[in-house]
């Protein structure tokens, strides 16, 4: 009877890990960007806005923590940036600030989301298209 073999072990320097602690925030962070959402689609005003500091915190922290690995820092930073776009889309709505046009331009206020989303992007496609096809060697592996 042969036994499964395990795979092959990750050099040391292309591991990503993370303390259990640590797993426990970023699952946090999830649960809090929930609730602010339910708070948006509830129209729960003062819940939603108050849990943008938790949510905004929580993803400021995973991304420092994570600064020196490029993968992880370009996602982390979208990331935060959808998540400013989205809390600043929700405040809009609370505040009927969201079709309120501004002078001489035929945009309102919601549109300014389209600032940190398209900065995400930006650095999602920075990263996918020119960095990461010329780094394939730093690629992390990550367990599964």
């Amino acid at each position: 009877m042969s036994h499964p073999t395990a795979p092959a072990p990750v050099p040391e320097k292309e591991q990503f890990t993370m303390t259990l602690q640590f797993r426990r925030l970023e699952n946090l962070h999830i649960f809090f960007w929930l609730v602010k959402d339910i708070s948006w689609c509830m129209e729960w005003h003062v819940t939603g806005i108050v849990m943008i500091v938790p949510t905004m915190t929580a993803g400021f922290i995973i991304t420092r923590k994570f600064w020196h690995i490029f993968s992880e820092r370009c996602h982390n930073l979208a990331v935060l940036l959808w998540i400013t776009a989205n809390a600043y889309w929700m405040i809009t709505e609370f505040f009927g600030w969201d079709e309120l046009l501004i002078p001489y331009f035929n945009i309102s206020y919601r549109h300014f989301t389209m600032l940190p989303f398209g900065i995400g992007i930006g650095i999602m496609l920075y990263y996918y298209l020119w960095w990461n096809p010329r780094h394939k060697s730093r690629s992390i592996a990550m367990p599964l």
